[in-house]
């Protein structure tokens, strides 16, 4: 028989942040700080419309941009958060999570081998995601010493004749780190003089710390280049609802549209009815789970400084990148060590592109319980590893 597989796909790693939650899921007492995924429940309006929408029998298939109410709610929302203004029948499109929006915009915008630049670490689907598209992934490794911000320069010695697009991620998954205004405007002008098109995953927006988000796509001439992702997953605790949106110039979010009509046919319409009310009447839950999630990043940044383990502030999202290369091992040795001595589960920072080596990520969207106990275990990891090392050094 013929080989049935297509050997792209093959090639294909499989997710390393699923490697270590398949295991963590199988060991008594285990604590896992692995996954990205809120610990507060859906707010509860939002459930209720969910259940309302059910009781009325709203089962039917939407337009498979989604419903109009539901882009108009998404158009104001965007408009009022972010200061960028867009047409709901023209210029978004319902997506099953941002994921599905940042392949269709891939698959709808890429010729075979246009150039795209991810800057790494970054959110695992974008490589592979650029490849199934008949793109080349073009990856900048991004500076610890940098607070991991895309500079200016990088970006500009990574464009080829090629190039066409760039994907960016802030708040930074896994780094936590953000974009100011000027680190932006730096680089619309080299987008612009390059005449570049931008993927902007805004997932954690309203998860950004000490400053408002701002959105690439409201800087002068940025919103004809930019096409923003964002959805209900992790501002809003509606990670199973699998829910997001993507907003762009209506020329490419007709294709997209396009793309998804044939993959996916409409998002789900109970989600769709339900994101209604998180959008009207959500605000402030949202900014509860934000406030939260500050105080456990707060308390994490304690524990390791008190620990000795080097970590910049991450001031979006809800993850930690600490560094932990004085002890010599690979991350994927670390995260597996610690695994097995104390039953506590991290990803390794190679997960999220090679410049990942010497990191791991840490979630904290977990309740101070957890997180204390987590910690617990991995200061004493540390302090045995290192008094390993001394004794190793006085007798050698």
């Amino acid at each position: 028989m013929r080989n049935p597989l297509s050997d792209k796909v093959i090639r294909m790693k499989p997710s390393g942040i699923r490697k270590f939650f398949d295991i963590v899921s199988e060991m008594p007492e285990a604590i896992s700080l692995g996954v990205g995924e809120p610990d507060f429940d859906t707010p509860w309006c939002v459930r209720e419309e969910g259940i309302y929408s059910l009781e009325k029998g709203r089962t039917f298939y939407t337009s498979n941009a989604g419903l109009l109410e539901l882009r108009e709610e998404i158009c104001k929302y965007t408009d009022r958060r972010y200061k960028v203004a867009y047409d709901p029948k023209k210029e978004v499109l319902v997506t099953v999570g941002g994921s599905e929006g940042i392949d269709a915009a891939l698959r709808s915008m890429l010729n075979p081998g246009d150039e795209v630049i991810i800057p790494e670490p970054c959110f695992v689907s974008y490589v592979p995601c650029v490849e199934l598209a008949g793109g080349v992934p073009v990856t900048i490794c991004l500076k610890n010493e940098n607070q991991f911000r895309l500079q200016k320069e990088e970006l500009e010695a990574a464009i080829t004749d090629k190039t066409k697009l760039l994907i960016l991620s802030y708040p930074n998954n896994p780094t936590g780190a953000i974009m100011e205004r000027e680190d932006l405007e730096a680089l619309a002008e080299v987008i612009i003089k390059h005449d570049l098109y931008v993927i902007s995953d805004e997932i954690y927006a309203e998860l950004t710390y000490n400053s408002g988000h701002v959105s690439i796509a409201s800087l002068p001439g940025m919103r004809e280049r930019t096409i923003v992702i964002n959805g209900f997953s992790k501002a809003f605790a509606m990670t199973g609802w699998r829910l997001g949106y993507a907003l762009g110039p209506a020329m490419i979010m007709e294709q997209m549209t396009k793309v998804h009509q044939f993959a996916i046919m409409c998002a789900p319409t109970t989600s769709q009815y339900a994101a209604i009310a998180a959008l009207r009447d959500c605000e402030r839950d949202v900014v509860h789970m934000r406030e939260s999630y500050d105080q456990r990043r707060r308390f994490l940044l304690h524990e390791f400084n008190e620990m000795g383990i080097p970590c910049f502030e991450p001031y979006g999202a809800f993850y930690m990148f600490p560094c932990i290369k004085e002890f010599g091992m690979t991350s994927e040795e670390f995260a597996t060590r610690l695994l097995n001595a104390k039953k506590i589960a991290v990803v390794p920072g190679t997960a999220f592109g090679e410049c990942g080596e010497g990191f791991l990520r840490i979630s904290y969207a977990y309740s101070l319980e957890e997180l204390k106990a987590a910690l617990g275990r991995i200061k004493e990891f540390i302090e045995e590893l290192r008094k390993s090392e001394f004794r190793e050094e006085k007798y050698d």
